[in-house]
């Protein structure tokens, strides 16, 4: 399935974005390049400038958002595994967190999780109501594993005429390893696998 073109289906699109972070050191040597990368959305919002009790017509199709999503930003990694994820979004100045939100629950994790290779930890968040280019840090966590402290992390991200007042933007950013020169210890993934 063409999960974009879904997305396209149930939900009024202006546009798809994304950004690839590469980093090779942060002030030491430079070693193995980690990549971080955002994919988003932008979505008109239906509930933008009125108050709604039910959000299930962001809610209910949403799972197309987190396949396609999850596609996009694994293939931004460039056939390396993805080790942690995260998710987010802004609402338009008409909007709410709460319109995010519902965009954003178990129904939209689920297919995220299938699209970056599965994922048995809960995914770190972020919603906010912002004006058009606002930037957005969505955090990283291991995929396996909320409590590996190498891979806490975030990807900035923006898009500068969006989202608009009436427009959601939905997001979701991946990374293919630990922060660079990370030694701070506590669990890891070292960890994690002897447990398996």
């Amino acid at each position: 399935m063409d999960y974009s073109d879904e997305v396209e289906r149930l939900y009024e699109v202006r546009g798809w974005y994304s950004a690839v972070h590469e980093i090779r050191h942060d002030g030491g040597e430079p070693g193995e390049t980690l990549v971080k990368a955002a994919a988003a959305v932008i979505i008109r919002n239906p509930f933008a400038g009125r108050f709604a009790a039910e959000l299930k017509d962001l809610t209910d199709p949403s799972p197309a958002i987190g396949h396609a999503l999850g596609e996009r930003a694994a293939a931004l990694l460039a056939d390396r595994p993805v080790e942690s994820y995260g998710k987010g979004g802004i609402a338009g100045t008409a909007g709410e967190q709460e319109h995010v939100v519902a965009c954003i629950t178990t129904v939209f994790g689920n297919p995220l999780r299938e699209q970056v290779g599965g994922g048995e930890a809960w995914i770190s968040s972020v919603s906010k109501v912002a004006a058009a280019g606002t930037s957005i840090d969505i955090p990283l966590a291991h995929k396996d594993e909320l409590y590996i402290r190498s891979h806490y992390d975030a990807v900035t991200f923006s898009v500068p005429d969006g989202p608009r007042p009436d427009e959601l933007l939905i997001c979701v950013a991946v990374a293919s390893g630990p922060r660079v020169h990370q030694r701070v210890g506590g669990k890891s993934v070292a960890d994690l696998k002897k447990s398996a």
